[in-house]
């Protein structure tokens, strides 16, 4: 049997004139060094080739690659495999193959070449536009809800609305209505891009990028932080135009920060529209009340135009569409107000307010707790809820499974009201606003009595008359503490429960 291959390798090589035979044979590695070179003078080509197209693709939104293009970079990816092939099958050939394996590798050669020569010209665009505006929906017949369609193709028409929530339950013919209004856009051509993307019920912001991106045929890349494909896909709308994105079938809520959406309004002309079943999505909508709008501009006027006291008393009264409720949140607001003096001390009392209106006190709490570690500290959602459970801010339940749910129940529900936000480059941690956790402190620093010096580059402990007798918590987290005595609590301290130390050289 060991003869058998030789023999096969001979007889492949019978057609070949004697003299190529015995080149063949004697300059094989001539020929696979050849290979090499050409091979990856080719795979260097392929990949300045990619790069110039995901640039040119990120540029030019509605850009798309010229078909020659993609065709020339598929057969090269699959001669570049076939080449890696012939190599390891040479390199495992036995001497009386090396002819046969010559000539093997300087047919492989001349098909790389001929590709290599082929490839597109780099000072030529590798794109050419794609269909532009939007291709139409298959959609059925809209039977019954044509006041409905009007209403929501009325709103769209309109410069001073720049987002629409479609809301009911599954079945009733959302998706389908707003499938007919795609198409009726495409046709009026008011607007320059038409996107239709559907979210899936496990929300996930990167395949919601990458969709919004595939739509506009503009590239994303695949790796990279939230926050950097945030902005390409921000980058990528912004160059569209004037457009009209509509999300489909959302289960959970959409930052469009976070997910790189440039905010829709009446000077960029566009458009978001978001359909779903769960009405907590964006809360009723409560501007359908003519009632309401005055108590909510004098509400905003009180925020003294700061977003983010704009954007946590409205994560607080979201849902609630009764004017008394808004009504009586001004006239707290005012009272607040008028009580203090300076800028950062009303923000301050601004942002109590969202405090205030926790129900919960334990969940008040699981708040104040928060501002125990160190400004600008990212905490992680697990370790918070589990320190929550030891402190004791959760109900005692049949299993602590049960404790920590309700634990990330009371998470969610401080994210809800902005008293505690996402990290952008992991879902797992939380961390406060230096601003919320500034009026955090303010309240700690009265009652409950927090004595918190986390981060203060701290070599000892802080001085005994700052231990005062009604100190509940110490945090001296992120220090350079290095020694503690074992009397480091004035007895006086009778109050004190938690005393954190992490991330001290202790």
């Amino acid at each position: 049997m060991e003869y058998v291959e030789p023999a096969v390798c001979v007889a492949n090589c019978l057609g070949t004139p004697i003299c190529k035979y015995l080149q063949y044979h004697r300059k094989l590695n001539n020929y696979l060094r050849n290979l090499k070179r050409i091979r990856d003078e080719l795979n260097s080509q392929m990949e300045d080739i990619e790069m110039l197209l995901k640039a040119e693709l990120l540029h030019h939104v509605g850009k798309i690659p010229k078909k020659g293009v993609e065709n020339w970079l598929e057969n090269v990816k699959m001669m570049i495999r076939e080449a890696q092939n012939v190599e390891n099958k040479v390199g495992n050939g036995g001497y009386l193959c090396r002819a046969c394996n010559g000539k093997l590798v300087d047919k492989m050669t001349r098909g790389l070449q001929k590709f290599l020569d082929k490839a597109p010209n780099l000072s030529q665009s590798l794109v050419i536009d794609g269909p532009s505006g939007g291709l139409p929906l298959l959609t059925s017949e809209l039977v019954g809800e044509e006041a409905v369609r009007e209403e929501i193709w009325s709103c769209l028409m309109q410069e001073q609305v720049s987002k629409i929530g479609v809301w009911g339950m599954g079945g009733v013919g959302k998706t389908t209505i707003m499938k007919h209004i795609h198409n009726d856009l495409l046709k009026e051509q008011q607007f320059e891009r038409v996107i239709w993307v559907t979210i899936s019920k496990e929300f996930d912001i990167v395949k919601l990028q990458d969709d919004i991106a595939s739509a506009l045929n503009g590239y994303m890349p695949k790796e990279g932080n939230k926050v950097r494909r945030a902005a390409i896909l921000s980058e990528l709308l912004k160059k569209v135009g004037k457009h009209v994105l509509i999300l489909d079938d959302a289960w959970d809520n959409v930052s469009l920060e976070e997910v790189g959406i440039p905010e829709p309004s009446s000077s960029n002309g566009c458009k978001l529209v978001l359909t779903t079943r769960v009405e907590q999505v964006f809360g009723p909508n409560i501007l359908q009340s003519p009632t309401l709008m005055p108590t909510l501009r004098l509400v905003v006027k009180e925020c003294a135009g700061l977003p983010l006291t704009i954007v946590v008393i409205a994560g607080t009264l979201k849902g609630e569409d009764d004017p008394r409720i808004w009504k009586n949140a001004l006239k707290d607001l005012k009272e607040r107000i008028g009580k203090v003096e300076g800028v950062e001390a009303e923000v301050t009392e601004r942002l109590k307010f969202s405090f205030n209106h926790l129900k919960d006190e334990k969940m008040k709490h699981c708040f104040l707790h928060c501002a125990l570690y160190p400004e600008d500290y990212s905490i992680w959602k697990d370790e918070l809820i589990e320190s929550w459970i030891d402190e004791g801010f959760i109900d005692e339940m049949d299993t602590r499974q049960e404790m920590k749910d309700k634990g990330h129940a009371i998470l969610k529900k401080l994210e809800d009201n902005s008293l505690l936000e996402n990290v952008s480059y992991s879902d797992h941690k939380v961390k406060m606003h230096d601003a919320v956790r500034d009026m955090a402190l303010s309240i700690t620093s009265m009652n409950p009595r927090y004595m918190i010096q986390a981060g203060f580059q701290l070599k000892k402990l802080p001085k005994e008359e700052e231990w005062t007798v009604d100190i509940e918590k110490v945090s001296l987290m992120d220090n350079s503490i290095s020694e503690i005595s074992i009397d480091i609590v004035p007895l006086k301290c009778q109050r004190l429960t938690t005393l954190l130390l992490q991330d001290n050289p202790v």
